[in-house]
């Protein structure tokens, strides 16, 4: 850490991913507040914060991912009871941001969720929001509280860095038209060219691969993602470059849903590793002999001590700073 945090300094984790909470506290040199959560009968929530945060700049640790509905509702009952008991600042650390998918009218009737939620978050009474990789980043918009968006990206490309897969010989493909500006950047990383997948959705969850948009034949392809949910685009994207004659395919992402049918398709896909981030905690991590996890804890740890010090945030989207962690970045 750059600076040592004040006395008035507390972090708090809910249910969602007590292990991450528990890696940034850590790289931060303290420990995760006291605080205890519970459900009547009926299953209504109740937190309790079981010390005194009052005039604290209080940071809550919590990613709305599946059960999605309960650790969203989680986050609202804990920002009410922070802001009545006197916390002097509500920062959120959001890993990973759910329902962010609904951003626009795509069609007639549609809700718009991503914004629906920062209404919620902000009526609630948070002051700041620090996330990872949102599935679109004209999100930070729907905010009028402070937002940092960090990136897996650096993390990502340092990781392939140290497979050897860099230059021409390897190509950054993106799933769909709207992950190329992801993909180019992972691509500027790792010094080597883009390839985009033509694809079409019927339906949510649901995905057709058309044609490939590049030169892939021969080459290393590393797909990337923001999130892999039900894994179909991402196993779709990765057969089709086998088939025009990709030579290995990897997948990456940040956020690892990984939800319903993904596992097995993952199985028996042909993607030789998938690497994906710790954002998101499953109870016993998945049955994957090809999964390697990157610990996002000290990025996010880095982050929280350069925004309570009002330092500058942007060193940390380069890839000089993941170089500098680079020992620390696979879970084992």
């Amino acid at each position: 850490m750059t600076k040592k945090l004040s006395p008035d300094f507390k972090i708090f984790s809910l249910s969602s991913n007590i292990p991450l909470a528990r890696k940034i506290a850590q790289s931060l040199g303290v420990e995760l507040g006291k605080m205890s959560t519970s459900r009547f009968s009926d299953g209504e929530i109740n937190v309790n914060i079981d010390e005194s945060i009052r005039g604290d700049h209080v940071y809550v640790v919590q990613s709305t991912s599946n059960p999605v509905n309960e650790n969203l509702m989680e986050l609202m009952i804990m920002i009410d009871a922070l802001r009545r008991a006197s916390a002097k600042t509500i920062n959120l650390v959001i890993p990973y941001y759910g329902y962010a998918r609904q951003d626009r009218k795509a069609k007639s009737r549609e809700p718009i969720t991503a914004k629906l939620v920062a209404n919620m978050i902000e009526m609630a009474g948070a002051d700041r929001i620090v996330a990872l990789d949102l599935h679109a980043t004209q999100v930070q918009g729907f905010f009028d509280i402070p937002l940092d968006h960090l990136l897996g990206a650096p993390l990502i490309a340092e990781y392939f860095k140290d497979c050897g897969l860099v230059g021409d010989d390897t190509v950054v493909v993106a799933p769909d038209h709207g992950g190329a500006t992801r993909a180019r950047k992972l691509a500027e990383f790792l010094k080597c060219p883009i390839a985009i997948i033509d694809k079409r959705r019927p339906k949510h969850n649901v995905a057709e691969v058309m044609h490939i948009v590049g030169d892939i034949e021969g080459k290393t392809c590393i797909l990337i993602d923001d999130m892999i949910d039900t894994a179909g685009t991402i196993v779709q994207g990765a057969k089709a470059l086998k088939e025009k004659g990709a030579k290995t395919v990897y997948a990456s992402c940040t956020h690892a849903i990984l939800s319903g049918p993904a596992v097995e398709r993952l199985k028996d896909s042909p993607i030789e590793k998938l690497v994906c981030t710790d954002s998101i905690h499953h109870e016993e991590w998945i049955d994957l002999d090809n999964l390697d996890i990157i610990s996002v804890g000290q990025l996010f740890g880095e982050a929280i001590s350069r925004i309570h010090t009002n330092q500058s945030v942007s060193p940390l989207f380069n890839d000089e700073y993941s170089e500098s962690i680079t020992e620390d970045l696979v879970i084992e």
